[in-house]
């Protein structure tokens, strides 16, 4: 179950078990990211208040967001588990979770995916040492039907209602922050998961389905730009190659245009876990960000994945793009200050030390005859060798030339 969306983590700590969580939900998440540009680049276009609106195309909007999204997450979940049988199943059993909803399912994918395929590992390794030859495709299809129909009806029954109430859940409590003027708060819970690798269960999972409800009702929403602006990871990057450690700094450039033109936030978590005491800069460019976007009025119509400047422009509903692109750019310079002042402006970072070429203590101890003692076996072995090779120059001069 392994990913390569997220650096590998050591260690067995509730720091590493977070990140590796969050690792597996980016691997469910981030191969299907094409589906999801897809997906709002269709309603940036053909709804309403889109670019081109155009009624019949805009009935793709609705299922796509429904229902191939989540499935695509379970499928690829399941296939994380147990291969191709693992994606076949988790696909299937997502079905039940989305049936029985009425909102995006992206978190109830996220769970009940790989829980079947973890299921129906357990029942192969059951049944693979108990099946008669010549019933392995028999038993390997009903067992797999069977998984996969039982747990649907569990998705729709169980996980899908409690999946339903946490969203609520959420969705109660971004509404109390906006109802109080209180929405860039909700940074202070986002930056921190977001470094621990959770950024995409967050904008998937809780935000994603949220925003939809309330774009399909006003247009556009704010909560598509909670988590995925990229000002803040720009922000704390510039601020890293200016005050930074020295080593650190020539990495950053690459890192910032992976981040902000590539949309690959996960590129500047490792900076922030470096230095923790960084969290607070991010955590004031994000509410610095939502708080110009609330002032300004600003949402997007669809969730610009991945969170690239280029995506965020393409889901930028007409005469929009000022709030949006103010928002980015004071989140930016406000976590640039803030990370430049807690790196205390770089002065606490001295020149790297040049390689010293005096010799140690040790083999600055000498012989009499003025050469270091470490150097003596070397000069040894070579003045042997010279002569060795002296003598074999003088036997060979000894032997009489064959006439």
């Amino acid at each position: 179950m392994a990913d390569t969306y997220t650096p590998p983590v050591y260690g067995t700590g509730v720091k590493a078990t977070i990140q590796r969580l969050g690792g597996h939900l980016a691997g469910m998440i981030m191969p299907n990211i094409g589906a999801f540009i897809a997906w709002g680049l269709i309603t940036a276009l053909f709804i309403p208040t889109g670019w081109l609106p155009n009624e019949q195309l805009a009935k793709m909007v609705g299922p796509i967001i429904t229902t191939l999204l989540p499935v695509l997450i379970a499928y690829t979940g399941g296939r994380m588990v147990h291969g191709q049988r693992g994606a076949v199943v988790g696909a299937v059993a997502v079905m039940g979770v989305i049936v029985g909803s009425d909102i995006p399912m992206f978190l109830g994918a996220m769970v009940i995916g790989p829980l079947t395929a973890l299921i129906l590992k357990y029942v192969d390794k059951f049944t693979e040492q108990r099946t008669k030859a010549g019933f392995e495709m028999l038993v390997d299809n009903f067992t797999a039907g069977i998984v996969g129909g039982a747990m649907a009806v569990a998705g729709m029954w169980g996980i899908g209602p409690v999946v339903r109430a946490i969203t609520d859940t959420a969705g109660d409590a971004v509404g109390w922050l906006i109802t109080h003027s209180l929405l860039p708060l909700a940074s202070v819970l986002i930056e921190p998961a977001k470094v621990l690798f959770l950024n995409n269960a967050i904008n998937h999972g809780v935000l994603g389905p949220l925003g939809v409800a309330e774009a399909l009702k006003d247009g556009k929403s704010i909560l598509f730009m909670l988590e995925s602006n990229p000002g803040p990871g720009l922000g704390l990057l510039l601020a890293y190659m200016m005050f930074g450690p020295r080593q650190l700094r020539p990495s950053t450039p690459p890192a910032m245009i992976i981040h902000f033109f590539g949309g690959i936030h996960e590129i500047y978590f490792p900076y922030v876990l470096m230095k923790p005491r960084l969290i607070l800069a991010v955590i004031a460019g994000g509410a610095a960000g939502v708080f110009t976007f609330m002032v300004t009025g600003a949402g997007l119509v669809a969730t610009p994945s991945p969170g690239s400047i280029f995506a965020y422009l393409a889901v930028t509903p007409k005469g929009g793009w000022f709030g949006v692109i103010l928002g980015i750019l004071v989140a930016t310079a406000v976590t640039f200050a803030v990370a430049a002042v807690l790196l205390g402006f770089g002065r606490g970072e001295k020149e790297e030390p040049a390689v010293d070429p005096a010799p140690s203590a040790e083999s600055a101890q000498v012989t009499e005859a003025g050469t270091p003692v470490q150097d003596a076996p070397v000069r040894d072995a070579s003045a042997q060798h010279d002569h060795e090779q002296d003598g074999r120059e003088t036997r060979a001069r000894s032997v009489p030339k064959e006439a």
